[in-house]
This record gives structure tokens, C-alpha cells and sequence, in this order.
């Protein structure tokens, strides 16, 4: 069931501040903020400083990805409050709090004519558990985990005027449709055609268990008309555990518009992993609204190793992150794996760390895939401190470049100058 309501705006519009034409002191250019006349492309990088705890990102912009190093300490833009989460969609950069409970601000930048970074708008909103580009607007879901109270809100922004457009309710108990009264999670958004697909994992949303489950050996998408948010199906398939993880996209879609389903099979009943499933990708084609006979065991292929994380790259090609043992249902990947979709292959990539050696990845909605889908960029921190990383994907190398002193890199990105 999904209820609309008006309620929420109220909160929304009256913490909305437009601020268009910032100071020079939002210039997050390493070079100093000067101007350039020429408007050239900026690579946009976050990062967590690494001297004090409790500190909040810093948005840092470079020319250069392959080499050379930058820094937190003096430089860039200071995020408002920890726990940020980034999107970029639009030519535009948004910048989400995580408010853990709260509200939390959404701040928008974009590059101007001069290659600076600015703020082009700051207001409050709902703290919210998966968001994603659909169309010109971010669909943000504020998630219910509480059997007592399953409701989730969904919010639509609007790229273009950074204002709220319209918002709705979803009964996920009513969704999940289980016997025990588990509620529907969802793990991420992703725009499949002109609809909405969201995948996700039914939870106990009670007893000490908030995040386990009866049904391990289970992949459910709801599929919604956009910009109606109306249910028109339900896809199920039980050769896989749940779709990505949570806070993790486990939905891609290739340029033929298929739609591929990764499952890391590490769902969890009172904190042991339960799922008999193996770590697999299925598929949903084009014009359908069903999986069908595709299914790529990862576990077989990779010797036990299980997909943590991915970025889909382009024809057919995507970056796995993956790991060897299952522990945890939130254990960051630390091998890094092509995967060659239509063939059903791995292929190692070697030039990476240690994988005993990474501390931290880039989550793959993070990763920055070139614009000739020749070169991926992803962040990785181990103890000796955080680089970007540049695979290329047809030789599936690796070669370290830019160096983060002072921070753990959590995004990087990329923005053209503002028309």
C-alpha cells in the first residue's frame, strides 16, 4: 500500500535555503580557488580526516587521478556532521547527512565557469537509507526497521531547483507479505527502463533480531511506476539470497537494458549467517518483469570468494569487489575481480594491495568509471594510508595514483562546468 500525504513538506520546504553565487571560501580547488578561464572539468574527491574522530568529510577537487597527492589538512570544503553519502546525477554533486534518526541536510554543489566547486543549495530532510537518480530527480526512501511501525516515506527531489516535488508512504509489512510479519528492507534504487525497481530483504524488525530473517534463500524486487511510486509487481526468484546489502547496490543495468542481480547470500537469522544459497548473479531482460535462466555462480568461479560490492563498468563488464570468507553481512571486499557478465568470467586484478593489507573500499556507487568505460577509480585506504587506485578494465591491472595524505578517500567523481 502506498498513502500520499502532505504533512512532511511543511518540514521540508521550511528548512529549504536556495543559495546561489557562494563565496570564493566554498572553492574546493587544491590549487587555491584561483579562477580559470578555459572552465575546465574537476575531479571531485571526499574524504574522512584521519587526525580526530567525530570529524565530518572534506570535498576535495583535482585534475588529475593517475599521480601525485593531496591533502585534508587546510584544504577543501568541511561537510556539516559525520556520516555523509554522495550522488552525483545532473552535472550536479548532493551531499547527504546521515542524521541517525535526525534530520539530516542535503547540500548541492556544481563546478562554476571558473572550475571552483560551489554551493548552490543547503536545506533539511528526512535522514533516509537508500537514494538513487531516476530521470532529472534523487528518489530518496527514509526505511522503517520495526515490525511495529513498517512504513517507509519516499521523497522526490528535483535536480534542477533542489526542491521537494512529491512524497508517499509504503507499508513494507504489506509489501514483504510474510506469514511471520517480517518487513520489506530496501537495499538501493535503480532505475530499470521508466520504472523503479527496488530490491530488497525481508527483516524480523523485532526481538533482539531487527536485521534477521526467517527467509535467507529469497531475491524479491518491487517494481514501481515513477513518477507515480505506484506497486505494479513483485519479482521473485529463490536460486539467490537478497539482492546487494544494505547501503549497497546490488542492481546494474547493461546498455541492451538487462537488468543483473547480484547476491552476496550472507543474510543472517539471531547473527549467524543462514542463507544455503551460494554468492551468484541472475538477470532480468529488457521489456520483462521476471529473472530469467541466468545464473553465475561467483562462489564457484572465484573458489569460495563471495561478491561484497561492484560497479558495473559498460559492455558487460563490471568491477567485483569481493572477499573469502563469509563473516559478517557488512565485511568490506578486498579482492578486486572483472567480471565479464555476458561470458560468465573472472578475471583477478593484479597491481591492487594486499588484500590483508585494505582497510576500507569505496563503496561502488563511489567508484568512478571513465567516461571511454576504459579506466575505474576506486579508493582504497590500508594501513599505510588511502590512494586511488586506476584498473584497466581490459587488461585488468591495476596502478596506483593520487595519494589522500590526512584522510580516508569515501567517494570520488567527477563534474563538468556549469552552462
Amino acid at each position: 500500500m502506498i498513502k500520499k500525504s502532505t504533512y512532511f513538506f511543511s518540514l521540508l520546504f521550511a528548512g529549504a535555503s536556495l543559495l546561489i553565487g557562494c563565496s570564493d571560501d566554498d572553492s574546493g580547488n587544491p590549487d587555491g580557488g584561483t579562477e580559470n578561464p578555459d572552465a575546465t572539468s574537476k575531479y571531485i574527491i571526499t574524504a574522512t580526516p584521519t587526525a580526530s574522530e567525530g570529524v565530518a568529510d572534506y570535498i576535495l577537487t583535482t585534475d588529475d587521478l593517475s599521480q601525485g597527492s593531496i591533502t585534508t589538512e587546510g584544504n577543501g570544503i568541511e561537510q556539516d556532521g559525520t556520516y555523509r553519502y554522495y550522488l552525483t546525477t545532473n552535472n550536479k554533486f548532493f551531499s547527504l547527512l546521515y542524521g541517525q534518526g535526525n534530520p539530516g541536510a542535503v547540500t548541492t554543489y556544481e563546478l562554476s565557469g571558473e572550475s571552483t566547486l560551489e554551493k548552490i543549495s543547503d536545506f533539511q530532510s528526512e535522514t533516509v537509507q537508500a537514494f538513487g537518480a531516476v530521470n532529472d530527480d534523487v528518489l530518496m526512501i527514509k526505511i522503517s526497521r520495526s515490525a511495529e511501525s513498517p512504513i517507509a516515506y519516499w521523497y522526490q527531489l528535483d535536480t534542477e531547483t533542489s526542491q521537494f516535488t512529491a512524497e508517499g508512504q509504503i507499508n513494507t509489512q504489506e509489501l514483504a507479505n510474510k506469514e511471520n510479519g517480517e518487513i520489506a528492507f530496501f537495499s538501493w534504487i535503480t532505475q530499470v527502463g521508466d520504472k523503479v525497481y527496488l530490491p530488497y530483504f525481508t527483516v524480523k524488525g523485532c526481538c533482539n533480531d531487527t536485521f534477521g530473517t526467517e527467509y535467507p534463500n529469497e531475491a524479491n524486487i518491487a517494481v514501481y511506476s515513477y513518477p507515480e511510486m505506484e506497486l505494479e509487481t513483485v519479482i521473485h526468484d529463490n536460486r539467490t539470497s537478497y539482492i546487494g546489502r544494505y547501503f549497497d547496490n546490488g542492481l546494474s543495468v547493461d546498455e541492451n537494458g538487462d537488468a543483473y542481480a547480484f547476491s552476496a547470500a550472507v543474510a543472517t537469522t539471531n547473527g549467524e549467517l543462514t542463507s544455503t544459497k551460494p554468492s551468484a548473479i541472475t538477470r532480468i531482460k529488457s521489456g520483462t518483469t521476471a529473472f530469467d535462466d541466468y545464473y553465475f555462480d561467483i562462489e564457484a568461479a572465484a573458489g569460495g570468494a563471495y561478491i561484497a560490492d561492484h560497479k558495473y563498468v559498460g559492455n558487460g563488464k563490471a568491477i567485483g569487489v569481493l572477499r573469502d570468507e563469509k563473516t559478517s553481512a557488512y565485511e568490506t571486499g578486498n579482492l578486486f575481480y572483472v567480471i565479464d557478465l555476458y561470458n560468465k568470467t573472472l578475471t583477478f586484478v593484479s597491481g591492487m594491495p594486499a588484500a590483508e593489507a585494505i582497510l576500507n573500499v569505496t563503496k561502488g556507487m563511489d567508484i568512478l568509471v571513465s567516461e571511454d568505460k576504459s579506466t575505474v577509480h576506486v579508493g582504497v585506504t590500508t594501513e599505510t594510508g588511502s590512494a586511488i587506485y586506476n584498473i584497466d578494465v581490459a587488461s585488468a591491472t591495476a596502478t596506483k595514483g593520487l595519494e589522500v595524505n590526512g584522510g580516508v578517500i569515501t567517494a570520488i567523481s567527477k563534474l563538468d562546468p556549469a552552462e
